[in-house]
């Protein structure tokens, strides 16, 4: 039975047409929130509007005016915002001398202004409205050194060290406002399927419980992370970063 983890919560959450911001949608409906689902793509992200009861919005999260519209939107459908996931994000596989400085600024645009002009834009309704909660998506590629994605792990390390900054200026002003940072390491989603060269396929299971050594993980292991820190019971949690890895990043060898 369902426990209304987030019941009357009005959450948006970007990039929520597939892989991790479609678990965090589903999850977020599935404890009670009303849920606005942004994308690029329009098709898909209907689709996940329309499991999950919500509403969909076209939304390029490099766009400043796009966002002051969406939460304009908002505030006039729902007169609140309680929930934001910063998720839309990109990643392409390039080392440093593949890299092209356009690329570079494409990662760094996506992930970093997207993110700031989230939190930027949302932070007033949602200080008006009672305060909320703030949800950013790094990796744990910000903690690791990998060599063939230079630009992605610098835009993921920028999330990481911005989340805290936003999180003090939010309790210093005292909005009620919680700002933390999740930081996935190896889920089954569809980007990790395209590297892998299984794109299109079905995606493998996921055992419950304990998972062994390198297992990957499950979009809905990271959406149940969202979930705790997107409900009351979070409450004392701001400017904290939290891996969602099965014990990638404490391992010494790797």
């Amino acid at each position: 039975m369902l426990s209304g983890r987030v019941e009357g919560k009005v959450a948006l959450v970007t990039g929520g047409a597939m892989g991790l911001g479609k678990a965090d949608c589903e999850r977020l409906a599935e404890e009670g929130a009303t849920v606005i689902v942004t994308d690029i793509d329009e098709e898909k992200g209907k689709e996940v509007a329309a499991s999950v009861s919500g509403s969909f919005y076209q939304h390029d999260v490099r766009d400043e005016a796009r966002w002051q519209a969406i939460i304009a939107d908002v505030e006039k459908e729902h007169g609140r915002l309680d929930i934001l996931v910063n998720n839309a994000g990109n990643v392409i596989f390039e080392d440093i001398l593949e890299c092209s400085l356009d690329h570079f600024r494409l990662h760094l645009a996506i992930h970093v202004e997207g993110t700031f002009l989230g939190c930027q834009k949302a932070i007033p309704l949602m200080a008006k409205t009672g305060g909320g909660s703030i949800i950013n998506m790094a990796s744990t590629a910000s903690l690791l050194g990998y060599g063939n994605i230079p630009a992605y792990t610098a835009a993921k390390g920028a999330i990481r060290s911005m989340t805290k900054s936003i999180a003090m200026y939010c309790q210093d002003e005292d909005n009620k406002i919680r700002v933390n940072v999740l930081m996935p390491g190896g889920i089954e989603t569809p980007m990790v399927q395209g590297v892998s060269g299984r794109a299109g396929e079905k995606p493998m299971d996921i055992p419950e419980g304990v998972l062994p050594k390198d297992s990957l993980g499950a979009p809905k292991d990271v959406a149940n992370m969202v979930l705790f820190l997107a409900s009351d019971e979070s409450r004392f949690q701001t400017g904290n970063e939290y891996p969602v890895d099965n014990g990638l990043k404490a391992r010494p060898e790797r």
